[in-house]
């Protein structure tokens, strides 16, 4: 017996098209259900996609990756078509094959850009996948169960197609691509339409590099290791540290956890960050100043912005650089971007750095003790739980973040 089969749709401001989309659908696959995830239309097209026999999740404006992972959430268990919401035609096909992820081909392609968006996506599927892709874009999709397990959540905005070729791949599961008759809005060689392909350009090129999942469930990208781009080799040393952290680390967390089990990446960062402030100042307390701010910033990291913040504010304090810093905050607020532990012990270390040219000695062991009795802190307790207890530390902490 076949599993239940749910269409999943993201849309946004779509209220010409939506109705006309859902109704081809519900027709085509009569027992299925259709679920639209709106995302944050200014427009009617929750109300028509209702109207026209569709469950629809109305959301903030999150992206196309999470509004899709917000609807298969929804969904019951089973295979998921997905589906652009001003598609027109027949995606029926999909589903004869018995692949694991079958993806719709345009047989007729009409308008677009200069390809160059579409033909590095193909290159990131090639290289990631090892897949020949005629269409890496698109969004016309079938999932058996099995890949609906290996592709969600997906990967944020219009880089999520792309992610989930590379994990169904990665996951041993069958691709194909099927050439159909198809026809959906293309976007011109206006400002609007460059506009568009060059967020898509940059979605995917994130979407293929690393990835976590937040506190939220949500499948964000991890971008901490452009703090390695700082000239300075001690800060880039402690990216690349904490970046071996993000890929392989296990479920160990705080110090405690990582001594007793041994050999595991929180160990090499425990040892080696230390070490590289030792060989960056030659002082002891810059060791120790590198290390513990490192993993201060890392213990802030669990919230959008959280960690960032307070990198702003001692940055203030100590004259440090800014710019990297306020450039991943707006992303990293609207659950678009991660620091990581590359990027949050990297620019602890480069606080660290900087206490150690702008400190006296007896400043230098004063930060020394603060930051370490803000370590044992949180070994003991939640530093995140204090802060959102705290009135006016909870305002800041909240500000800019979405609800």
């Amino acid at each position: 017996m076949d599993e239940p089969l749910t269409v999943l749709v993201a849309a946004r401001d779509e209220e010409a098209s939506i109705a006309r989309t859902v109704s081809t659908l519900r027709a085509h696959f009569p027992d299925a259900e259709v679920i639209v995830a709106d995302d944050g239309s200014r427009d009617a097209t929750a109300a028509r996609a209702e109207e026209a026999g569709a469950t629809v999740l109305r959301l903030a404006r999150l992206g196309k990756g999470q509004a899709l992972s917000a609807a298969e959430r929804a969904a019951p268990s089973g295979r998921l078509l997905l589906c652009d919401a001003e598609l027109e035609g027949d995606l029926a096909p999909l589903l004869d094959g018995g692949t694991d992820l079958a993806i719709a081909a345009f047989s007729n392609r009409a308008g677009g850009g200069f390809g160059i968006a579409k033909t590095v996506a193909g290159l990131i599927v090639r290289l990631r996948a090892g897949l020949e892709a005629r269409e890496p874009l698109s969004g016309q999709r079938a999932l058996s169960l099995r890949a609906r397990a290996a592709t969600f959540p997906l990967a944020p905005g219009f880089g999520c197609e792309v992610r989930m070729t590379i994990d169904a791949a990665s996951a041993g599961l069958r691709v194909d691509e099927l050439e159909l008759p198809l026809r959906h809005r293309v976007t011109g060689r206006d400002v609007a339409g460059f506009l568009h392909r060059g967020r898509q350009l940059v979605d995917t090129v994130l979407a293929a590099g690393p990835l976590r999942v937040n506190y939220r469930g949500r499948r964000v990208p991890l971008v901490g290791w452009a703090v390695a781009a700082r000239r300075s080799p001690a800060v880039a040393a402690v990216t690349a540290i904490g970046l071996a952290d993000d890929l392989w680390s296990g479920p160990e967390r705080g110090f405690r956890a990582h001594v007793r089990s041994g050999s595991t990446t929180g160990v090499l960062k425990l040892l080696g960050i230390p070490l590289v402030g030792l060989i960056a100042t030659r002082r002891p307390s810059g060791a120790l100043l590198v290390g513990l701010a490192a993993n201060a910033l890392n213990q802030l990291d669990t919230r959008p912005g959280r960690a960032l913040k307070a990198y702003v504010i001692a940055a203030l304090a100590l004259d440090a650089p800014l710019g990297l810093a306020v450039l991943l905050l707006p992303y990293d607020l609207r659950e678009m971007a991660m620091l990581g532990d590359a990027g949050a012990n990297g620019l602890g270390a480069l606080l660290g750095l900087r206490s150690v040219d702008r400190l006296t000695g007896r400043g230098r062991w004063a930060a020394v003790g603060v930051l370490a009795g803000l370590t044992l802190l949180g070994e003991r307790s939640s530093i995140g739980a204090l802060i959102e207890r705290t009135p006016g530390l909870a305002h800041l902490d909240r500000l800019g973040r979405r609800t």
